[in-house]
């Protein structure tokens, strides 16, 4: 399929209670400044009692903000997003796998239509080969004047029975227009629109193959 390329070459947050939680630290804030002033000339027993009043104005004005010790209201829920999406991850791996595995034995008792598609690969080769050298003679005897040959008809069976996902059957329409446009165009003798659309059919055909998993399972790609 290296013929291709050289034909190609040649064509949230509420304000109202952000407010009244930063009036209420700043609130603390004195109060704690006060009562500290104060403990220098009271005894310990009750700067400890004070303390202890600091330590819970504190933590209360900490817990009305959203906050409890190392954690918050916004990491919990961070935490429970996170949850959420390792179970859909883990979800789309599982349906990845099955699908993996379908393709798999669908390809392990496609020995036939392998074979069409070997064809379809050699057909392609000595059509690419008859235009590059301009030979559309060649190019018009291997093809057939039509997508009514066999070897296209067999082709199909083979995309039909593999293709499983949007996007292979996608690249199939593509060659199945592009190899019509191909046909034509020799057809016709017009050079250049056969080099577009011998490009645009190899290419497709390529992508197909890479999409269903058949790279490597075919000779000349």
């Amino acid at each position: 399929m290296a013929t291709a390329a050289a034909i190609l070459s040649t064509t949230t947050t509420n304000p109202l209670f952000i407010s009244t939680t930063t009036n209420n630290v700043s609130s603390s804030s004195c109060l704690t400044h006060s009562l500290v002033c104060k403990a220098s000339s009271t005894s310990p027993s009750v700067v400890n009692r004070r303390g202890l009043t600091i330590s819970f104005i504190t933590g209360s004005v900490f817990f009305l903000s959203g906050k409890s010790g190392p954690y918050n209201i916004n990491e919990a829920n961070a935490f429970i997003l996170e949850a959420d999406d390792d179970e859909v991850l883990m979800e789309k791996v599982k349906m990845d796998r099955k699908k993996r595995l379908e393709k798999q034995g669908v390809l392990s008792t496609s020995n036939q239509e392998k074979g069409y598609l070997q064809e379809l690969v050699y057909k392609l080769s000595t059509v690419g080969q008859a235009i590059e050298n301009n030979d559309l003679a060649t190019a018009g005897s291997v093809l057939g004047g039509s997508t009514n040959t066999d070897w296209v008809q067999k082709a199909n069976l083979a995309f039909n029975k593999i293709s499983s996902s949007p996007e292979e059957k996608s690249e199939v329409d593509v060659f199945n227009s592009s190899l019509a446009s191909l046909i034509s165009s020799v057809t016709q003798k017009n050079i250049e629109a056969s080099k577009v659309a011998f490009v645009t059919s190899a290419s497709a055909f390529e992508k197909w193959t890479t999409l269903s998993g058949l790279v490597g399972q075919l000779k000349g790609l």
